[in-house]
């Protein structure tokens, strides 16, 4: 029983691999969600155009209201990917299903600019 749920664990902390930029590109054309999961503060400071703060620590009370469709597509980004990444596992185990991992902000802000990084 403990390695079950020490197995459930190290799954839900398991990195899943950012998402190509040619895709992330792709599914900003057809009007993906760009959210920002680092703190208020941070996303204050400087964010992303078009993007929504919705903070790691407040995502799972947030994320119903804020996106109630579970198929919409999802594209995360914090300060390294470390935030971002842990947000997609959270998302994923909530039933959301086009969640995805932009990565660090600098990558992010390449991808929304069209820049290759």
């Amino acid at each position: 029983m403990i390695f079950a749920i020490i197995a459930v664990f190290a799954t839900t902390l398991e990195a899943a691999p950012l998402i190509s930029e040619a895709a992330a590109r792709e599914h900003m054309k057809q009007g993906a969600m760009l959210v920002d999961v680092r703190t208020v503060r941070e996303f204050e400071a400087r964010h992303l155009t078009n993007a929504v703060n919705i903070p790691l620590a407040e995502l799972k009370e947030k994320v119903p209201d804020r996106v109630p469709d579970k198929h919409r597509v999802l594209l995360l980004y914090c300060r390294s990917g470390r935030r971002s990444g842990i947000a997609e596992g959270h998302l994923r185990n909530m039933g959301y299903t086009n969640v995805f991992n932009l990565g660090s902000y600098g990558r992010a802000q390449g991808i929304v600019n069209g820049q290759a990084n």
